[in-house]
């Protein structure tokens, strides 16, 4: 071969390489940009559901515990609290349908865990996660106020099922208001808020589904309302 010919194959080799690289460098510029948008998909929040907006598993790191009484020996902040939930809850999509309206009119009242089950199961719904977070909470510093926060929204038709009410859990600290222990974005402290009602328009926003109403309550249980609770009932956003 002569050394036109092997300068020709050279640089024909050169070519088909650059082309080579250029569509590689293309293929990964397109994987990152998927992949980026995946994860934008991920953190979104869909309204379709109460459940994680985002895929499960954190590596924020929890005041570990291996079981609930050792947990309220070490844990002292909402943060404590808040770590643990970010590192093992996961939302149990059956259970939130069995406890649907749908279901409970059909099927009657269904228990919710106290937080030493919840603490065990690591699953559950939004009023699971709430009641283990303010009792808890109650238990270890007691001085930040816990209580449920019930937010409900329109109805909306999952399955057949119907959804309207979601509760998170309100604390306070030098005045201010924090909300956490949301089934939606566990290991999320939303905060500081000077009062419920500016968490609520941006909770709103953030979850895409109008709420009509909204109360701060000391339990999770129904109780009978006597005039002056139901005068203080609903209060909307």
């Amino acid at each position: 071969m002569g050394s036109r010919q092997t300068s020709l194959l050279a640089m024909t080799m050169v070519v088909r390489g650059l082309r080579r690289n250029r569509m590689n460098k293309m293929i990964l510029l397109l994987a990152f940009l998927l992949l980026s948008v995946y994860a934008c998909v991920l953190h979104a929040s869909s309204p379709d559901s109460d459940g994680l907006a985002y895929a499960e598993g954190s590596t924020v790191p929890s005041n570990s515990a291996v079981s609930y009484e050792k947990a309220l020996q070490v844990w002292n902040l909402p943060e404590d609290i808040n770590d643990w939930i970010a590192a093992n809850f996961s939302y149990d999509a059956a259970r939130a349908a069995h406890l649907s309206e749908t279901r409970r009119t059909k099927s009657g009242r269904v228990s919710i865990y106290s937080p030493s089950e919840f603490f065990e199961t690591k699953s559950g719904v939004c009023v699971d996660l709430a009641r283990f977070s303010v009792e808890t909470l109650k238990q270890i510093d007691p001085h930040s106020d816990p209580k449920y926060l019930m937010i409900e929204f329109e109805p909306m038709q999952i399955r057949g099922n119907t959804f309207r009410l979601h509760w998170l859990v309100s604390f306070r600290v030098d005045g201010k208001a924090y909300f956490f222990s949301d089934s939606k974005r566990p290991g999320h402290i939303a905060g500081p808020y000077n009062d419920i009602r500016a968490f609520v328009e941006d909770y709103m926003k953030y979850r895409g589904r109008k709420i009509v109403a909204f109360r701060e309550l000391d339990s999770y249980k129904k109780k009978r309302r006597n005039k002056e609770m139901k005068r203080q009932a609903t209060v909307k956003p």
